[in-house]
């Protein structure tokens, strides 16, 4: 069982400091700040007694030359999901590694990257994992998520912080703003699931209007799950045992508070603390008849984080955001024993974040940015011949936008310096990296403005992980960065509302994508001892096609999605015995299908996944081959109200036709699995 306790004391005290300072800026600006003008707004979204407001950036995302998908509010309620990771399985160009259950590590690989070359950003904030590169997405729930939003090569908007220029893609993670009436000054909901694995699952969400322009936002959420769930073990002459998934419990908890000002002279400003913790069980791969496995996991997160957006002069527009970070993760493997005992393993990251952006509007259709970021990172552990490591990373993007009616243009310059430094052993080599990025989106007929056609080149880089350099006995501290080129082309078309359809959009985008120097794992002195090395070059070939439709019959209300991703992703490393070989979890063809239809009180959904064959190695023999896989998902809700209260109660199939499969090979799914849940909002 977890006990939670108080925050760490520096960490408690670093966030009271904090919040007092958040109250004194938002008093200072509204007392002194009145002729200040007010910045464009291109990224607010709300919510208005089920009306929805979005900003023409928002509205006008298929203008963007970068190529972009997103959910929101009332899309990502449809889709059965209990977390971020079950929502972007729907987007195209995804892969999801899933290593089985509730509790399970859950990554995200766009276009055959990579998790390391995609950035995840919680309200404007990237969150970096500098140990291993990689972020759990299961650990956020949807509970408090408005948006969700996935741009290949980088957000189509140069007023954002420098490390969004970076990555190879970006998803972005948007919370919810408190937005009330005239005379409400409190917002609460209460929510219950429970369900199939022992599932509990209570949260809170309560917003709570402080003045005029400042709010608060509170949500906790509590999870236990015992894990547990039938699935079939194969052996080559087929399904011999149909067995029970073990260690695969876990108990979490969560909790967010956020302070929201808007100002009265225009702008913006917020603060958040997190804190996260959790003990889960590894369920581990199911080989060599090998059914039962004790390892342990313990995490525990916590940051604060703040932001500024603000203009202090005509046509400019400044952001100021920073970050404090604390994880902890603790690793005990029963089965690998040491002299002093099990294996029992602790590490300790921290960071500290800045970056600000400055954007100046030259006229009417031209703005231009700079934007500097910087974070020092450090990472401890309890392991024998450490090195201790730290990191301090410097990150420039400059930056022009050209929009016209028919045409956009954007040209970034990248500039990173990276420098590590360890307190024993030989450390990696200082990194410094210039990229260039141009996107433009056009439209080529002066009668349809809702046809436009889009491209881009970008050139973008990850650095080598901690793990990757200094893990003991494994690290190689002569790793180069791996260094990525994507190009795309692209068109999108919006129909007009019509007697057949309400509304109608689709996109399609051809890319091409490669990767040089990536980073793999190869033996070394036996097999019992790996090291990391730079061999691997890979190239991807794709096209992604999406399209959405609303139709009304009478009162009901239609809606359908679809995408499609066909991926050619093969290793052609010169000296590889797998030349030509598509790389390991790549499917060739993919495909998502969602639909709802919505009649009074009544609400239907029913979503469809669809992943062909891949291959869980290099090598694509017969004996790595795995299987297609697909799941469908039902679901029905019904809403309704009695006096101030608004319910919800609804019930979820999930994997309808009870498939078994493995998203990674000898981690199976769950078959067909319920969910109840029930909310009340006043």
């Amino acid at each position: 069982m977890i006990i939670y306790k108080w925050l760490p004391k520096q960490e408690a005290i670093l966030l009271l400091c904090a919040l007092l300072f958040f109250a004194c800026l938002c008093q200072a600006q509204e007392k002194y700040g009145q002729n200040y003008p007010q910045p464009r707004d291109t990224t607010a979204v709300y919510d208005i007694e089920g009306i929805t407001v979005q900003s023409e950036k928002y509205q006008s995302r298929l203008r963007s030359p970068m190529p972009v998908q997103a959910m929101r509010g009332k899309d990502l309620e449809k889709l059965n999901s209990f977390s971020v990771a079950d929502a972007i399985r729907y987007f195209s160009g995804v892969q999801l590694k899933d290593y089985g259950g509730i509790g399970g590590l859950k990554t995200i690989n766009v276009r055959s990257m990579g998790s390391a070359h995609t950035s995840v950003f919680y309200d404007g904030v990237v969150i970096k994992n500098a140990q291993n590169g990689q972020v759990d997405l299961g650990k956020f729930s949807l509970d408090n998520i408005e948006a969700l939003e996935l741009f290949n090569g980088q957000k189509s908007n140069i007023f954002q912080p420098a490390l969004g220029f970076f990555a190879s893609n970006t998803l972005f993670m948007q919370s919810k703003i408190p937005v009330f009436e005239k005379e409400e000054q409190e917002h609460t909901k209460l929510s219950f699931k429970t369900g199939s694995f022992g599932l509990v699952n209570p949260s809170l969400l309560y917003q709570r209007r402080i003045n005029e322009g400042l709010s608060l936002a509170f949500n906790t959420e509590y999870i236990t799950a015992n894990g547990k769930y039938k699935y079939r073990y194969r052996k080559e002459n087929g399904y011999d045992t149909t067995a029970t998934r073990q260690n695969g419990d876990i108990e979490s908890f969560r909790a967010e508070i956020t302070l929201h000002q808007a100002f009265k002279s225009g702008g913006k400003a917020s603060l958040k603390g997190y804190y996260y913790e959790s003990e889960r069980g590894l369920p581990g791969a199911i080989v060599a008849n090998i059914f039962s496995h004790y390892q342990r996991l313990w995490d525990k997160n916590f940051f604060v984080q703040g932001m500024l957006h603000k203009s202090f002069f005509d046509k400019h527009e400044l952001m100021v955001n920073m970050k404090y970070s604390s994880d902890y993760n603790r690793y005990i493997d029963p089965n690998y024993q040491t002299i002093e005992g099990a294996l029992n393993n602790r590490y300790y990251q921290k960071e500290f974040y800045t970056s600000v952006v400055n954007q100046y509007m030259l006229n009417s259709w031209w703005d231009v940015s700079i934007a500097a970021d910087y974070s020092f990172n450090t990472l401890d552990a309890n392991l024998y011949r450490f090195t201790y490591p730290s990191r301090s990373s410097y990150y420039f993007a400059v930056s022009s936008a050209i929009h016209r009616d028919r045409l956009e243009i954007q040209a970034n310059l990248l500039g990173a310096y990276v420098n590590d430094q360890v307190k024993f052993y030989q450390k990696g080599s200082d990194q410094q990296v210039f990229n260039p990025v141009i996107s433009v989106s056009y439209q080529p007929f002066t009668l349809n403005e809702n046809f436009r056609i889009r491209a881009f080149y970008k050139e973008s880089f990850r650095m080598p992980t901690f793990n990757d350099l200094y893990y003991t006995f494994v690290g190689n501290t002569f790793l180069r960065p791996e260094f990525t080129t994507q190009y795309n082309i692209g068109a999108t078309w919006r129909a007009k509302p019509n007697h057949i359809l309400e509304a109608f959009t689709i996109q399609v985008d051809g890319y091409y994508n490669h990767v040089k120097d990536k980073i793999v794992a190869m033996p070394s002195a036996n097999l019992f001892r790996w090291t990391m090395m730079n061999l691997g070059e890979v190239e991807v070939k794709g096209l992604e096609t999406n399209l959405r439709g609303i139709k009304k019959i009478a009162k009901v209300s239609l809606e359908i999605g679809m995408g499609y991703t066909f991926q050619k992703a093969i290793d052609i490393t010169a000296s590889s015995t797998v030349y030509g070989d598509q790389i390991p979890y790549t499917p060739l063809h993919s495909g998502t299908f969602t639909s709802s239809a919505s009649y009074q009180n009544w609400q239907a959904n029913f979503s469809f996944i669809y992943t062909g064959e891949r291959y869980s190695q290099k090598a694509n023999l017969p004996v790595n081959y795995v299987q297609p896989w697909y799941t469908s998902d039902l679901g029905l809700t019904y809403k309704n109200r009695f006096g101030k209260y608004q319910y919800a109660m609804g019930l979820e199939t999930n994997n309808l036709f009870n498939q078994y499969y493995d998203v990674v090979l000898n981690f199976p799914m769950p078959g067909r699995n319920y969910r109840l849940k029930f909310n009340i909002s006043f």
